[in-house]
């Protein structure tokens, strides 16, 4: 078998069996190809490598530099990989079975404060509220274009943020949203998920009335035949996860916070625990998480387990000093 065809077979495997999405389909093709590429560069092949392969594969992406979380992901392809082609009967053994992956400590995900949250928001609807510029004497069209653009942006990102905390939304699931999302009077979204699982998730009244806002904004940009609700003229047809992200971090420095500390996972990351902190169950939080099992939710129960240890240092009257 050449080095496209194992590889191409796993990956219809974990498409159709495993309705594994695109994201995650590449993400296995580049671990995948990376190991093929150094088993090729020492003139073996991918088909027959041997778990000495493997490790010596293992410790050269600790020599390039990559954390013990990168290693074990990569590992962990890999093993699916040759476990695959062990059950297909394209080998007789499977050489990463008996391989463990590097000892990774889990870190806590990064949270904003419930202020931080506030002062983004707010930021946003002060920005997208804000009226174009005059045109200034002898501007051409194209500035002009550039303002309507720029005006049409910030209305936009006031929409994503408003979504992201409210919902918990993956930035994939926020940029691929349809936008009859937008024009349905239901007080939720029904959301296609990782592996194509769909779930429910309730909005709020601003949430709501910020996509309504956004669609005004795109009848009035002449975008509102576009059938999907952040549309763009790239490939895909809508935003890409790379500009939502861009955008939330230049909407962090117009707020003064540090661009660093934001990203649309972290207010995915802001939703669930501040859910979890105000008392929310934490199976309803990992339903509108769509998480498939509850381990991957608990990690926000850490995140309240150091503020409480926090509170008793710092409050309880026998401590001490």
């Amino acid at each position: 078998m050449s080095v496209c065809g194992p590889l191409a077979l796993f990956l219809d495997m974990q498409a159709v069996e495993r309705g594994a999405g695109r994201n995650t389909l590449d993400a296995y093709r580049r671990d995948i190809e990376d190991f093929a590429g150094f088993a090729a560069a020492r003139a073996g092949r991918l088909d027959d490598a041997a778990t000495q392969d493997i490790r010596d594969w293992l410790a050269d992406l600790s020599a390039r530099g990559y954390k013990a979380t990168t290693v074990a992901r990569r590992l962990s392809a890999v093993r699916q990989f040759y476990r695959f082609l062990y059950a297909e009967g394209h080998r007789a053994d499977d050489p990463a079975a008996v391989l463990e992956g590097p000892k990774r400590g889990r870190p806590l995900p990064k949270v904003l404060s419930v202020d931080e949250v506030t002062r983004l928001i707010e930021t946003a609807h002060r920005r997208a509220a804000e009226p174009p510029g005059a045109d200034p004497a002898g501007e051409g069209e194209g500035a002009g274009h550039a303002r309507r653009g720029e005006v049409l942006r910030r209305a936009r990102v006031a929409c994503m943020v408003e979504l992201l905390y409210a919902s918990g939304l993956r930035v994939s699931e926020l940029v691929g949203l349809p936008a009859t999302a937008a024009r349905s009077r239901a007080d939720a979204i029904l959301v296609t998920g990782k592996g194509r699982k769909e779930r429910l998730v309730p909005l709020s009244q601003p949430a709501r009335a910020a996509m309504t806002a956004w669609l005004e904004a795109r009848a009035a940009a002449g975008l509102a035949a576009s059938r999907w609700l952040f549309p763009s003229f790239g490939e895909s047809g809508h935003v890409t996860r790379q500009q939502a992200a861009r955008d939330l971090k230049t909407l962090a420095l117009e707020a003064g916070l540090d661009p660093a500390k934001l990203s649309p996972h972290v207010l995915r990351h802001a939703f669930a625990s501040h859910l979890l902190a105000h008392g929310a169950d934490l199976r309803v939080v990992q339903t509108l998480l769509g998480h498939a099992d509850v381990s991957t939710t608990q990690i926000y129960t850490h995140i309240l387990d150091e503020r409480l240890k926090s509170m008793v240092r710092d409050l309880h009257p026998l401590t001490d000093e």
